[in-house]
């Protein structure tokens, strides 16, 4: 069976130049194709769009009314090819991405005027939630996850570490004392992130591996890092959270980093994932860029982190 597309364009190559052989020519096909091509298009539609001679060919009242048609449809895929194309190569267009609450709204939502000026052309939906979304079901073209990544089908580019901190106010610390084993920490207040099995309600990760579990408990659990984050500038508790989310509140003294004898776990990375393509949209491949870029060769939030933590240890 022919292709229909293809027929459409051999009608109407053989309309502009008017011979049979000529349209073979300009299209790179045989004379016998091109006719075998227009019978079967005039078989289809049953009626003919041609007037044939052996001297001359011309188009029947037919043929023009379909040929305006024809010429509507192949101008309207050109245009749809060419702006396909040109989103492979240009960012344009609207750039659907998911981060994580704590992390998109500190580290991510500062970004986007810069993104912006740099690419005019694409608009930014920005979509906030701690689960684990459906990038093809839910229409998303690029999110954001945190730690170690299960197999799947997308394709990740890890944009950034993720490290971790477990620390306190001033405050709770001077009224409770400062944990230096992590064996003690049983004996504090630890505020729990209900999302995590690393840093978890009832039990903490430590150690290079994560091979070093200790029972904790504590007055809190909720499943958003700001909200613990507030609790332990409140004076409630030990956080033990990612350093984007505590690195300000380090730095200006309002949370107090610990240092045990065991040290806290690197939650894997924080990766840009996006659905398997040989060639994704240049929309998305212009924001990974320019994030990766801004979060090396070290996120901005883990900069001077450590000098403030043993300032305050």
């Amino acid at each position: 069976m022919l292709d229909r597309l293809t027929g459409l364009e051999v009608f109407a190559k053989v309309a502009a130049a008017g011979s049979l052989s000529a349209a073979g020519r300009a299209l790179g096909m045989s004379q016998t194709m091109v006719t075998k091509h227009i019978a079967a298009l005039e078989a289809r539609l049953g009626v003919r769009l041609f007037h044939r001679s052996t001297r001359r060919l011309s188009i029947t009242d037919a043929g023009r009314n379909y040929l305006e048609t024809s010429e509507r449809i192949l101008a309207e895929i050109d245009a749809a090819d060419a702006a396909v194309a040109a989103d492979r190569v240009e960012p344009r267009g609207l750039l659907r991405l998911n981060a994580p609450v704590a992390f998109g709204a500190r580290q991510i939502a500062s970004l986007l005027s810069e993104f912006a000026q740099r690419h005019p052309l694409v608009t930014v939906e920005l979509g906030l939630n701690d689960r684990l979304v459906d990038l093809a079901e839910e229409g998303w073209d690029l999110a954001i996850r945190i730690g170690s990544l299960s197999n799947s089908s997308l394709i990740a580019r890890r944009i950034a570490p993720c490290r971790t901190v477990v620390c306190a106010a001033p405050s709770y610390l001077a009224a409770r004392g400062r944990p230096r084993m992590v064996s003690s920490l049983a004996d504090q207040n630890c505020l729990g992130y209900t999302l995590s099995s690393v840093t978890g309600v009832d039990r903490w990760a430590f150690g290079a591996q994560g091979d070093v579990t200790i029972a904790v408990s504590g007055n809190l659990r909720a499943n958003n890092g700001d909200a613990l984050r507030a609790a332990a500038i409140a004076g409630q508790g030990l956080a033990y959270l990612p350093t984007f989310i505590v690195a300000d509140d380090l730095r200006a003294g309002t949370l107090v980093a610990l240092t045990m004898d065991q040290p806290t776990v690197e939650f894997g990375g924080i990766y840009a994932v996006f659905l398997p393509d040989r060639h994704p949209a240049a929309k998305v491949r212009a924001f990974i860029d320019f994030i990766a870029t801004r979060f090396a060769p070290e996120p901005p939030w883990d900069r001077d982190v450590a000098a403030s933590a043993k300032n305050n240890s």
